[in-house]
């Protein structure tokens, strides 16, 4: 089997690249060169920018796929873009959608594939669903081979996995969390979420992979774990080794006061809101999936990497000094009702 993997160095095409080739893939990644140190020898590179159209009709020129996998496809005008490019030289196009497009709140906190798509809060989801619809409409008129995945918070071990953080990554928040400063956390830290390790999630992936009961279908894929956010920030300390100061902030105060981090999208539009996914659809059609890290085995593992490798180590000052700005003001607060 042979496949056309469209980015294939991020959080969750890593981890399928991987399982592509433990799973005897004949594996392609196209992208832009500059992080494949990372992926297998057995893989082929095909070095182009999937933006530019003509280049890549060029490189792929007389190829043919089992399998093409759209992982960095964000707005409609690039899926348009790749039913021009993939037509007829694929046997299955699968679309990396997000869990985020779910509607938000949904009338039921447990999720399946027949959950109502609507986001009023994140244009990063509204386009998604845009996406899905094109590919969809699609089949329906021209039998284009589309498969759409739906993923919700998957991670690996390059990142840990928090709900408010600034714009570069986990690494101050886990600083605060050693330090036993007060950490924020949205809300009051006990509506539902769940955390998926990438090498589970490419489990799910990979099966979906020339399953030709996977056409026409819309799948999610997470772990069956459900925490609060109170447990997932009491893990992380309790791997750290520290004692975890909790300092609860609603979503809409921190949206208000943080405009630049996008908290209406990534909080109230996602991370705030209680989810419990049904992944049965997915187990019907890919019975060996069944994932196996837990959160508390999954960041000891993402804590170890991080903490003995520096690149993942990016300060964020500016992020540092909003939580104790964000955390005084509201104590001063306090201070004027007692």
């Amino acid at each position: 089997m042979k496949a056309l993997i469209i980015g294939g160095t991020g959080t969750i095409s890593t981890a399928v690249v991987h399982r592509l080739i433990e799973k005897n893939w004949e594996v392609y990644v196209l992208n832009r060169g500059s992080r494949n140190n990372s992926l297998p020898d057995k893989v082929h590179t095909v070095i182009a920018d999937i933006n530019d159209e003509k280049a890549v009709s060029e490189k792929l020129n007389g190829m043919r796929f089992d399998t093409v996998c759209e992982f960095i496809g964000f707005v409609p005008e690039q899926i348009q873009r790749d039913i021009r490019l993939f037509e007829g030289i694929t046997d299955q196009y699968i679309f990396i959608s997000s869990a985020s497009a779910y509607h938000k709140p949904s009338r039921s906190y447990i999720i399946n594939e027949g959950t109502a798509m609507a986001n009023p809060y994140w244009e990063y989801s509204r386009n998604k669903i845009a996406c899905e619809e094109i590919l969809m409409k699609k089949y329906r008129e021209s039998g284009f081979p589309v498969t759409i995945v739906r993923p919700s918070h998957t991670y690996d071990e390059r990142s840990v996995p928090l709900g408010v953080h600034g714009k570069n990554g986990s690494w101050q928040v886990i600083e605060r969390i050693r330090n036993e400063k007060p950490v924020i956390i949205q809300g009051d830290g006990t509506s539902l979420w769940t955390l998926t390790f990438n090498t589970d999630f490419a489990v799910g992936f990979a099966g979906l992979m020339g399953n030709p009961h996977a056409i026409g279908e819309a799948f999610q894929i997470t772990s069956d774990e459900t925490l609060t956010w109170n447990q997932i920030y009491e893990t992380i300390a309790q791997a750290l080794g520290v004692k975890l100061h909790p300092y609860h902030v609603s979503s809409d105060f921190l949206h208000s006061v943080g405009p630049d981090y996008d908290y209406d999208g990534s909080l109230t539009g996602d991370k705030s809101v209680s989810v419990v996914f049904d992944n049965s659809k997915l187990k019907r059609i890919v019975p060996e999936f069944c994932p196996k890290i837990s959160f508390s085995e999954g960041v000891r593992i993402s804590l170890e990497y991080v903490l003995s490798h520096p690149e993942c180590q990016v300060k964020d000052p500016e992020f540092d000094t909003w939580c104790d700005k964000v955390i005084n003001s509201l104590e001063e607060a306090k201070k004027k009702f007692i």
